[in-house]
């Protein structure tokens, strides 16, 4: 739990003192992300499946999230990205549900695109404070971090 408490922590501190206060006071709560499958998987289906398709293969220009959503998590930036593209940071779910929708995702759409080891499960806190800024250039900002993290790959 401490890891945890800190990697949050850092986290919280990145995003400014105003957010860094509220997620440390909630972090301990929000550490416990259990998942709901049955309704992440609703959710999946009403508000994210008409583009990313019911196996998450993506269609068209719409990126896929089977076998590459897990190689977001290898950076800060990448993390914040699910969250704050335009489908996520304006959806109509609640930060508690986008939050399991992105757990179930990753559970059952990234594969072998997971970093090694386990992750670190979103949480409505992490989810509403990512959610406050979303993003403007999603195209460009994508490809950025994907450059990004195909640098830290040795």
């Amino acid at each position: 739990m401490t890891h945890v408490f800190s990697v949050v922590s850092a986290r919280a501190m990145r995003l400014g003192s105003g957010v860094a206060v509220g997620l440390l006071l909630a972090s301990h709560a929000a550490m416990a992300t259990d998942i709901n499958h049955a309704r992440a998987q609703y959710n999946y289906q009403m508000f994210c499946q008409g583009c990313h398709t019911p196996d998450g293969s993506g269609y068209g220009d719409i990126p896929p999230l089977k076998n590459m959503m897990g190689t977001f998590l290898r950076s800060d930036e990448g993390r914040g990205f699910l969250v704050r593209v335009p489908g996520s940071a304006t959806s109509k779910l609640s930060n508690a549900d986008l939050a399991e929708v992105l757990n179930w995702t990753l559970e059952n759409f990234a594969g072998a695109s997971l970093p090694e080891g386990s992750y670190e499960p979103y949480s409505a806190v992490e989810v509403a404070a990512l959610r406050a800024q979303p993003l403007q250039e999603i195209q460009a900002t994508r490809a950025s971090i994907l450059a990004e993290i195909a640098m830290q790959t040795p």
